[in-house]
């Protein structure tokens, strides 16, 4: 069953796509899970005959430690013939781009140059011929290159590279004088232009800005880009501004005034106007709203006022319309706009969920990296047409990267709804057990998504961080939900857990769970939560404020202090200004009285705590404080911590353990008890 459609189209293309509950021969396990293999890019070349992506290959379990391989492969959007492997050799390589003309392809790699490890770990630019032969290493940044995009003639590469470190910090590095002092000497994120035949580099952004994003005017003349004051991440989320920049180098003017989040700054083809996606005020989440502005004129309009949705990536489809990708409740979809916002329709709306897409050159065709509810993400075509004619567009299937599971049973997944105790509706996911038995009650663990931006998709939904099928797999009722605060639902609804996190989000998790109850799935008496960052937090606190729910909880990367949260973070403003909309520590009652440290005393849920030791973003003192607290109140508890590991699991041997880990805890504390 699919979510009801909130009707703000004006036409709907749908592609209906049956799913055979084929009896398979096993469940997917773990270790399957962490050998499905993903596609993260799908790039349309130019006259849209071809697609090269970038193919994510998990490491072995006797690989050196690591994250998974990036590969570059190409196929033929004809679906004729197979994927071929574009990119060979040392390294890993990804971000790949055709030129204007389709004649080179640019990717980034750290392999370095054949035989040379002189740079190895310096991210550069690569050129490839289409037709193939070696790949050239085009730049020389002295640190890493973060990104890159072709001038419209083809002729140079815009790169953005942080500053280097100083022969004279060189040198005192070498002396032992190592040490950092806080916010200074922070290093700038530049933009440089290099010209792809001659290698002649030259430094665009004169001034001590930071880059995160540009793009070039049609006539290659200048950039718009998207910048900072500081390098800081905090800096990134909240305070970009746009820019203009002759592509000769200078000093940036100011495009327009912007409030809060912004992304994907991109000029029109007739470059007279330039999109991007943003927020609508500076406690804006997420920048899911369409704007454009005119470069002369240089004030934003929101194309998407109103719609009940979250745009999650926009281009130029010609010089009168724009094409963007848009979240809508649990599913995607495809629109169109015209440029001065009075037409949009659907072009797409479909069983595939997906974030990006790239364009041909005619606009016609699009490359989409996109999953399902069957499988991971794969790569697929968009064309305008196809056989359903009420709309626009319809789905091909390119790549088929895991076939094993073919032969894998997987338990129903539905998108639900239910009615929070305010009357707000509240949708989300239910996977049923894989041998469900109707009438009888099953042990439920409500999956709780991040951010609290986050939201989950009627697709792909298991991974070492969401255990969907492998828990469904083991007789549980899964439940994963939307509660407010979530994204996919416009901004009204990605801002109603404003001033009150851990509040009315929470409580909408405990009437998803009276839901299941009175529908007769699940046993009350044993209910698990998980889920990590702003769901470790939700679950911790539902193990702690609201312990008398839960039978078991697992808290992976969450916040249990917003005190001293905010102190450590990388993002204190981000989160501050658009989710609690005033300073923590100016106000610190409400943030105290949401942390699952201030419920110790009503504690009683066993709960597993997990954290990298390298996490900046939520600080693994935060798993430090839960843990030492629960085991001074008696509480069932148990913390393990992951050296290298940032926020979220890189390594094969992590990832794998933290499944297991967490299976056998939901097992332990809901199944043994039965």
């Amino acid at each position: 069953m699919r979510t009801k459609r909130i009707a703000w189209t004006l036409c709907v293309a749908c592609v209906f796509v049956a799913w055979n509950p084929t009896v398979a021969a096993e469940p997917l396990t773990p270790e399957m899970v962490l050998d499905l293999k993903s596609v993260s890019d799908a790039v349309i070349s130019p006259d849209g005959d071809h697609i090269i992506y970038v193919l994510r290959v998990p490491r072995t379990a006797d690989e050196e430690k690591g994250s998974d391989h990036e590969q570059i492969w190409m196929v033929s959007a004809s679906g004729e013939g197979e994927p071929t492997r574009f990119v060979t050799g040392s390294g890993d390589a990804w971000s790949p781009q055709w030129s204007p003309d389709g004649r080179w392809i640019a990717f980034l790699s750290d392999r370095g140059e054949e035989g040379d490890d002189s740079d190895e770990g310096e991210t550069q630019v690569y050129v490839m011929s289409f037709f193939g032969g070696e790949a050239r290493k085009l730049t020389e940044s002295e640190t890493s290159v973060r990104s890159f995009k072709w001038s419209p003639d083809g002729n140079w590469i815009a790169y953005v590279a942080s500053d280097p470190k100083t022969e004279e910090e060189e040198e005192a590095e070498e002396r032992g004088e190592d040490w950092t002092v806080v916010d200074e000497n922070l290093k700038a994120r530049r933009l440089w232009a290099i010209d792809v035949e001659s290698g002649e580099t030259r430094r665009v952004t004169e001034t001590d800005i930071s880059v995160w994003d540009f793009d070039w005017s049609p006539a290659g003349d200048r950039l718009v880009i998207s910048a900072t004051d500081e390098p800081r991440t905090d800096d990134s989320y909240m305070f970009k501004s746009l820019y203009l920049v002759a592509a000769a180098g200078g000093e940036p003017t100011q495009l327009c005034e912007t409030e809060g989040k912004l992304r994907e700054p991109r000029w029109s083809p007739d470059g007279e106007q330039i999109a991007f996606r943003g927020a609508v005020s500076l406690n804006d989440p997420y920048p899911g709203s369409l704007f454009v502005v005119n470069v002369s004129a240089g004030r934003p309009v929101n194309l998407t006022p109103v719609i009940p949705a979250t745009i999650t990536s926009v281009k130029w489809r010609n010089r009168e319309s724009l094409m963007f990708a848009a979240i809508e409740g649990t599913e995607t979809t495809l629109n169109t706009i015209d440029a001065d916002g009075d037409e949009m329709k659907a072009v797409f709306s479909g069983v595939e969920i997906f974030y990006d897409f790239t364009l041909s050159r005619d606009g016609k065709r699009a490359a989409v990296a996109a999953n399902s509810f069957e499988h991971p993400r794969e790569v697929f075509l968009w064309e305008p047409g196809g056989l359903f004619r009420r709309g626009e567009g319809t789905m091909t299937r390119l790549t088929h990267l895991n076939p094993d599971l073919d032969g894998i049973e997987l338990a129903p997944q539905e998108a639900v709804s239910w009615t929070a105790r305010d009357g707000l509706e509240i949708e989300g996911l239910l996977l049923k057990p894989l041998n469900y038995t109707e009438g009888k009650r099953y042990p439920l663990v409500v999956q709780v998504h991040g951010g609290p931006e986050g939201a989950y998709l009627d697709g792909w939904n298991t991974s070492w961080g969401r255990w969907s099928q492998l828990l469904a797999a083991r007789d549980y009722v899964v439940l994963m939900p939307n509660f407010r605060g979530s994204i996919g639902r416009g901004v009204e609804f990605s801002k109603a857990d404003h001033n009150d996190l851990g509040g009315a989000d929470m409580q909408d998790v405990l009437d998803g769970i009276d839901y299941l109850v009175e529908r007769g799935l699940v046993d009350d008496d044993r209910v698990g939560i998980g889920g990590t960052s702003y769901g470790g937090f939700l679950s911790a606190l539902a193990a702690t404020a609201h312990s008398e729910r839960f039978a078991a909880a697992i808290d992976n990367a969450g916040i249990s202090n917003w005190i001293s949260f905010t102190g450590v973070t990388d993002i204190p403003y981000e989160m501050c200004i658009v989710h609690w909309n005033f300073w923590v520590f100016d106000h610190p009652d409400l943030p105290w009285e949401r942390s699952a440290l201030a419920h110790i005393d009503k504690a009683n849920t066993p709960t597993l705590i997990c954290h990298g030791k390298a996490d900046i973003r939520v600080h693994h003192e935060q798993a430090l404080q839960l843990y030492t607290a629960l085991k001074h109140k008696g509480v069932e508890t148990q913390l393990v911590l992951y050296p290298r590991a940032t926020h979220g699991l890189r390594e094969r041997a992590h990832k794998l353990d933290f499944m297991t880990r967490c299976i056998d805890w939901f097992d332990k504390y809901l199944k043994d008890a039965e």
